[in-house]
């Protein structure tokens, strides 16, 4: 019963309030457009409707529009958070606010027909924990359960919206080590049940013969056959190098998850036009898997021509996810680099209008502090789809419940 309420509380202290104007000017920026314009020193960001209306030096502020004094301050596109459980998985110690794996009911099929989305919860107490630090976008993840096909996902915007989904789905597929329970406990038999769903997706099963898939779980999968993309999370160099040439043979656009030896195929990578999500902290072998990590993963990658962009703070900790770049950058990786791979490179990826700022797009953005790559800068505004936040989250709330500025008795004494 106590957890119950627990758990009523949190969602209702994930509700926030934003600020809603028809117009808002942001004046004197520097814009990090991620665009062909580059950087705009002292440029200005006028916001009509939800969308970009114009960009550039000395705009006018409409009457009634509020002004917001950026006094150089950098202004990014609102940032991605990785893939996550963000809206699937509230505490993951209770299973009833967890929906994000399929677990009991897939023996003795795979279901890659299983898909989050519908689960999806915007009021979850991650949605503005995550959004007040600037990040606005997330890929929603299907983790492994019973099958190394763990499911389909899709991108969502962090605005708060029941359908703020954008992009089409994306399917996840679990290798390597992390799948090998789930597969017989070896890899060769990931490949072997992998290839044989494949040619069941093919052709019509024959009276009695045991199959891996539902009628529905074979027309999913045709469906990424025919350029659909496959998110295939995987460390080991050769097990990429598999990875490579099954997306190839099979039609699916291939994205690395992971790939803490991605280093060592990162000719190939770029050669196949196979993108990596990486955790630049990932530098020493925690698995047999990675044996290879290290931290200038991301620069040599970057170097080699391959897409890159950061996965792996977890959905409770995505904040953290500005670190990773900050570390990529610390290691070798251009700084702009570094700031795309938050931005517009996870959505030329997985094919979505987010992560640049241009006349037209949406108003996803954020003007921070100082330099968004480095841990001591915080988010001064978060603007998503034209509104302003009011910045608060259950953390904030927290904070200002137990951290009073001003007590006449050590925190101890205070009763709130």
């Amino acid at each position: 019963m106590k957890l119950f309420t627990w758990l009523l509380a949190t969602v209702a202290l994930a509700f926030s309030t934003a600020t809603v104007a028809d117009e808002l000017l942001i004046r004197g920026a520097t814009v990090h457009t991620l665009s062909e314009a580059g950087v705009l020193e002292n440029s200005d960001i006028l916001v009509r409707d939800g969308t970009i209306a114009a960009i550039g030096q000395g705009l006018s502020a409409p009457a009634g529009a509020e002004v917001i004094d950026a006094a150089g301050r950098p202004v990014t596109p609102a940032l991605f958070a990785g893939i996550s459980v963000i809206g699937l998985s509230e505490v993951e110690l209770e299973a009833s606010s967890v929906d994000s794996a399929i677990e009991g009911l897939a023996a003795p099929y795979m279901r890659p027909e299983f898909n989050v989305v519908p689960a999806y919860n915007p009021n979850s107490s991650l949605v503005p924990i995550t959004r007040v630090e600037g990040f606005g976008f997330t890929l929603l993840g299907a983790t492994a359960g019973d099958s190394i096909i763990a499911g389909q996902g899709r991108m969502v915007r962090l605005d708060g919206g029941y359908r703020s989904f954008v992009g089409d789905e994306v399917l996840f597929v679990v290798l390597g080590s992390s799948g090998s329970e789930l597969a017989g406990g070896s890899r060769a038999a990931q490949w072997m049940q992998l290839e044989q769903a494949l040619a069941e997706a093919e052709r019509a099963p024959r009276d009695g013969e045991p199959m891996l898939l539902t009628r529905q779980g074979r027309e999913t999968l045709k469906r990424f056959t025919r350029g659909g993309t496959v998110v295939f999370k995987v460390n080991r160099a050769s097990d990429i190098l598999q990875t490579i040439d099954f997306a190839q043979r099979h039609g699916f656009k291939a994205v690395i998850d992971g790939g803490a030896e991605a280093w060592m195929v990162a000719e190939e990578l770029a050669a196949a036009d196979v993108p990596v999500l990486l955790d630049p902290l990932v530098n020493l072998p925690g698995s047999f898997d990675s044996l290879g990590a290290r931290l200038d993963n991301a620069a040599l990658l970057y170097a080699a021509g391959v897409d890159i962009a950061f996965s792996g703070a977890e959905s409770h900790n995505a904040r953290k996810t500005r670190q990773l770049a900050g570390n990529a950058v610390a290691n070798g990786l251009p700084w702009e680099a570094g700031l795309a791979a938050l931005t517009a490179s996870p959505s030329a990826i997985f094919g979505v209008d987010n992560g640049r700022l241009r006349e037209g797009a949406k108003a996803d953005l954020v003007l921070w502090s100082g330099d968004p790559l480095e841990v001591t800068t915080a988010a001064d505004a978060v603007i998503m789809g034209g509104r302003l936040d009011d910045m608060t989250s259950r953390q904030t709330r927290l904070r200002d419940r137990y951290l009073p500025e001003s007590p006449a008795m050590p925190r101890a004494y205070i009763k709130p």
